[in-house]
């Protein structure tokens, strides 16, 4: 495995993360958990913007890996 498809790989699974947490954000009845998901939530979409620039970067550098 490339390291292009692991960075797109992660990028994918910490979309999914960050899908799971909202959905705890919304559905938790606890208001402390109901804040910590959030704030888990903000912190994943921290690093989806982070590996979707590296992504980004990743193809201009190597075009073979564009759309992969």
């Amino acid at each position: 495995m490339t390291v292009a498809s692991q960075v797109k790989q992660s990028l994918a699974s910490t979309k999914s993360m960050h899908a799971s947490f909202q959905s705890l954000a919304l559905t938790a009845s606890d208001e402390d958990a109901k804040r910590i998901f959030h704030e888990v939530m903000m912190m994943t979409d921290e690093v989806i913007k982070d590996l979707a620039i590296r992504v980004g970067e990743l193809e201009r550098e190597e075009p073979q890996y564009k759309g992969f």
